[in-house]
């Protein structure tokens, strides 16, 4: 081995346009290189609590038990399930792309009895195909994904919480790319359990998640029957830690929590509505571009988020190679489809920090040169459509 063939990390500047991670403001980078300190030093704690009280005011809920699990989204989906699941039960989730399939097969990893609501991949999950579902059985847990990641569909959740209250079942959602991005409300909602991410909206880095568990939730939890199976996902012994008792757990992300911490206060600054308005607004003009461009999109429109946009492959356009050329060319990174919509369509993600116009027009005029380049028909006056809705 020479030591010399191992160079400094410098992937160049790129645009992060994908379905996620997104590119992270400034301060939050100057927050997450301050000195680390102690997993038990009174300083942390103070950022742990405020960290705890900004993320409660995020997803709308007086949930005591809110934090960031050190961990993915992915985690956080394995976390509120291993927490709340033993073998034998039942469990009904809304099945509308990727990220819904991993819910039930962590839940028949588990050993317990998932039952699938099936939805075309692009739509929103409906109550009524729900409520059939519901009828006759007697799940513990209802489980939907608010914000589809690999379609880009967003599926409401305060009807589909009462179901599974009226069937006695907890509700849980998965609001990884959703959080910050669009209305979020566990308790206005009924929401009783939820996990996120926070490199998405939130536009920290990589590598946490916060979950909300509600008193309903974690009366279940204490009342199980079995140890939770995870014992580096028990929110029993995390929140020890993340509260009072301050019981040690495990070594948290202290300098990703630094990052969060100030994320959050860059959200809350902004405003939820302000940046709510944002995310659609920006969303509003990319899809004008798009369609002035002759493309179109998956979802249809009062079922898409604002924060990811799934648009269909155009004829004559090779999925793998216009990416290869927009990350080349012009340092822009989009996702390909996922699933059963692989190389079927583009994921174009507008979160957090980069819902901005300028990100915007850079890229439809990449994307135009791109397609025209490889011989692809596409429409002139995707920016001017686009800031024809700035305009407005």
């Amino acid at each position: 081995m020479n030591i010399q063939d191992f160079k400094e990390i410098d992937p160049g500047e790129r645009l992060l346009l994908g379905a996620g991670p997104c590119n992270v403001p400034p301060r939050v980078f100057r927050a997450v290189a301050a000195p680390s300190v102690g997993y038990l030093d009174p300083y942390l704690f103070g950022i742990m609590d405020e960290t705890q009280e900004l993320l409660r005011a995020l997803f709308r809920t007086d949930n005591t038990v809110t934090l960031p699990m050190s961990a993915t989204g992915g985690g956080g989906m394995e976390t509120t399930l291993v927490n709340l699941l033993e073998p034998g039960d039942q469990m009904v989730v809304g099945v509308n792309g990727l990220f819904a399939t991993r819910i039930c097969e962590i839940g028949e990893r588990l050993g317990c009895d998932v039952v699938r609501v099936n939805v075309e991949w692009g739509r929103a999950v409906p109550a009524e195909r729900v409520e059939a579902a519901l009828k006759g059985k007697s799940p513990k847990i209802v489980a939907i994904v608010n914000a589809e990641t690999s379609t880009g569909a967003c599926t409401p959740l305060k009807d589909l919480a009462k179901l599974a209250h009226d069937h006695g079942a907890l509700f849980l959602a998965d609001t990884v790319t959703s959080l910050g991005g669009i209305d979020v409300s566990l308790d206005a909602d009924g929401v009783d359990v939820a996990y996120s991410g926070t490199q998405k909206c939130i536009s920290a880095f990589p590598g946490m998640s916060p979950v909300s568990f509600g008193p309903a939730a974690m009366k279940v939890i204490e009342a199980r029957e079995s140890k939770v199976p995870e014992w580096y996902l028990d929110i029993t012994m995390i929140r020890d830690y993340w509260g009072p008792a301050r019981k040690y757990h495990h070594t948290p992300a202290i300098n990703m929590i630094y990052g969060l911490r100030e994320a959050l206060r860059i959200v809350f600054e902004e405003g939820l509505e302000a940046r709510f308005a944002r995310h659609m607004l920006n969303h509003r003009a990319l899809v004008a571009g798009l369609e002035a461009m002759g493309l179109s999109m998956l979802v249809p429109a009062p079922e898409r988020l604002p924060m990811l946009n799934a648009v269909r492959i155009p004829e004559g356009a090779e999925d793998a190679k216009v990416r290869g050329a927009l990350l080349r060319d012009f340092g822009i990174e989009i996702s390909g489809g996922l699933g059963e919509l692989a190389g079927k369509v583009w994921r174009i993600g507008l979160m957090g920090y980069n819902a901005q116009p300028r990100n915007v027009v850079l890229f439809l005029a990449a994307l135009e040169a791109v397609l025209r380049s490889q011989g692809v028909k596409v429409g002139a006056g995707g920016i001017e459509a686009a800031a024809a809705v700035w305009a407005t």
